[in-house]
């Protein structure tokens, strides 16, 4: 595929990435080209290829698209495409590009040019009668343009700033051919049949009403499935030599200063006023955690020390950026601070990656790690920088795995390892952590005495699993697309009645299920046993329907349909009970 530079070169693209984001940002001017056609007073702002396809933020004053609208720009894009329209590229002075971009009426591209560095030389882009600031690279032609899609359209502020004039960002999706764009359809049609929200919402797990936007109400069932997930948490930490406590929700803001948190991250921290001072909400529970460390005397013989906590915390998220249980402004983090030896750095890394590992697999996620590295807003000495990352990277390069570097992306405290997790549906979502910590334990004064008698300054680690209990939830939701596996259902066994005359030994067989300690319901209703059995294994996805009839209450058995399979087995009461409490032990 040719592509042309913003020097006006042309040459092949030099790989498939580059490939791909050379068609996506070709799209994002091709939509830009039709909706300047269809609307002629739309001011553009940005318009960049992204990892998920495209968009563009255009100011179209009082106009307000509609789901037609976005139609009717895709087809306009349509007819460019056919015109097959040659891209070039030009260079000018900053000064006549702003008169450029002026007497075309594209103020937001005129202020952006003033956002540049003043010696830089503004290249543009043009096909037919649209032209574009642009770096590029681009398609030669419009007609290389081959598979396209308009996806959405909502709202963003003029760079990304609240205080800015709201734009409407339109989205779209592009590919090398119609057969890809096709297959990423249906995968989004996929992703938006297994929405948690909308399976939440069928099960009656948790509610998001407008009284508590970021907030989540979790519902019965909702609370069977976290408590369920908790416990496996608890055991699994247990067996690896954590112990747990329970910090307070609310803090002295001077806590926060110590910690480093109220210069690096107070906008994002909710505060109140008690007895005339500043006490904040706590948004991490490490600086609790650190507390809990300080409060005794340690001996090197006590380390290293695995203090875990499932700790509420607040954060302050803009509204338009929450999005059901993945976006929340109150969640549960399963944290854990690993206080050590700086002898002992490699084991409890390489010991806390088997333990995230024992908890991916349990799901049927495979993962893939990410070093991130010191960012520009950060605390500690360059040689403490140094001696962290390294230590990560030695941990890591021991236990032999794979990872990419993600320069400059670490925690203001520290260098960290982050764990991508992916879901059946292919997407990859950033759930566990490793984050190493020489500052904290500065800051605090902590202290261990060593073999000799002398104090010592302990490393800290901090560490999640799950990352958000919350949205650990919603991802396995759309992971499972609500089928969870019968140790995690919140219902494991719901029991049917083809009719009343088998209410009595129905409510035996409910009866026994339940004071096996087996979470159970029993649906009495007078409704058609189809009904009643399509209702449990699609709407409320019950891993096993036990069907009560004549034939079971003659015979002393019952019936049972298995969601995963469709397929309805005899067996007694006391075989199905040992086998679901066999998959709730074993928690397979």
């Amino acid at each position: 595929m040719k592509v042309i530079l913003n020097d006006g070169t042309v040459r092949e693209a030099v790989s498939k990435e580059e490939e791909l984001h050379v068609i996506k940002h070709t799209a994002a001017h091709v939509m830009a080209q039709a909706i300047k056609r269809l609307y002629p007073h739309a001011d553009f702002g940005y318009g960049p290829a992204t990892e998920k396809g495209f968009y563009y933020d255009v100011d179209l004053g009082d106009t307000k698209l509609t789901d037609e609208d976005l139609l009717s720009i895709e087809k306009e894009m349509k007819k460019i495409v056919k015109e097959n329209l040659p891209i070039k590229s030009f260079i000018l002075p900053r000064d006549e590009a702003i008169r450029l971009m002026q007497d075309r009426g594209e103020n937001y591209k005129v202020e952006h040019i003033g956002d540049l560095d003043e010696d830089v030389p503004i290249s543009f882009y043009q096909q037919g009668e649209y032209i574009d600031m642009c770096v590029g690279p681009h398609l030669t032609y419009t007609k290389a343009l081959k598979a396209f899609k308009i996806t959405q359209q909502s709202g963003a502020y003029w760079k990304g700033d609240k205080n800015n004039k709201m734009l409407t960002r339109i989205n779209g999706i592009a590919f090398p051919s119609q057969e890809e764009l096709d297959a990423y359809v249906r995968l989004l049609e996929e992703a938006e049949r297994r929405d948690h929200r909308k399976i939440g919402k069928e099960m009656n797990l948790f509610m998001l009403l407008d009284e508590g936007p970021g907030f989540p109400f979790f519902l019965p069932k909702g609370m069977l499935l976290k408590n369920e997930l908790i416990s496996y948490w608890r055991d699994i930490h247990y067996a690896n030599g954590y112990v747990e406590v329970q910090t307070p929700l609310i803090m002295n803001r001077k806590l926060w200063e110590t910690s480093g948190h109220w210069d690096h991250y107070k906008d994002n921290m909710y505060s109140t006023t008690i007895d005339d001072e500043t006490y904040c909400i706590k948004p991490m529970n490490c600086p609790g955690g650190v507390l809990v460390y300080r409060s005794q005397l340690h001996s090197y013989r006590d380390l290293p020390l695995r203090v875990g906590e499932l700790g509420t915390v607040h954060r302050h998220e803009l509204k338009g950026a929450l999005h059901g249980l993945f976006r929340v402004r109150c969640f549960t983090q399963d944290d854990a601070h690993i206080f050590m030896r700086k002898d002992q750095i490699p084991d409890e890394i390489a010991g806390v990656v088997h333990l995230i590992n024992q908890v991916y697999e349990k799901f049927g996620f495979k993962y893939f790690i990410e070093l991130s590295t010191r960012p520009e807003n950060s605390m500690g000495s360059d040689e403490d920088w140094e001696s962290a990352t390294n230590g990560l990277k030695t941990a890591l390069d021991k236990l032999g795995l794979n990872y990419v570097i993600n320069e400059g992306d670490g925690a203001f405290y520290g260098p960290k390892i982050d764990f991508h997790l992916e879901d059946s549906l292919g997407r990859t979502w950033q759930c566990g952590t490793i984050q190493l910590d020489f500052q904290m334990p500065i800051n605090f004064g902590l202290e261990y005495v060593d073999e000799t008698g002398e104090k010592q300054r302990p490393i800290m680690i901090h560490r999640v699993c799950f990352g958000s209990i919350e949205r650990f939830i919603g991802i396995l939701t759309e992971h499972f697309a609500g089928k969870f596996p019968a140790w995690l259902a919140p219902v494991q066994a719901k029991v049917l009645l083809v009719s009343e005359k088998s209410a009595e030994y129905g409510d035996k067989v409910y009866e026994a299920i339940k004071n096996a300690g087996i979470r159970t319901e029993i649906d009495k209703r007078n409704e058609k046993i189809g009904y009643m059995i399509r209702e449990a294994q699609f709407v409320e996805r019950v891993p096993y329907i036990v069907i009560i009839g004549a034939k079971e209450v003659e015979t002393n058995t019952i019936s049972v349909r298995e969601r995963d399979t469709n397929q309805t087995i005899t067996c007694t009461l006391d075989e199905f009970i040992a086998r679901l409490k066999k998959e709730t032990i074993e928690r397979i």
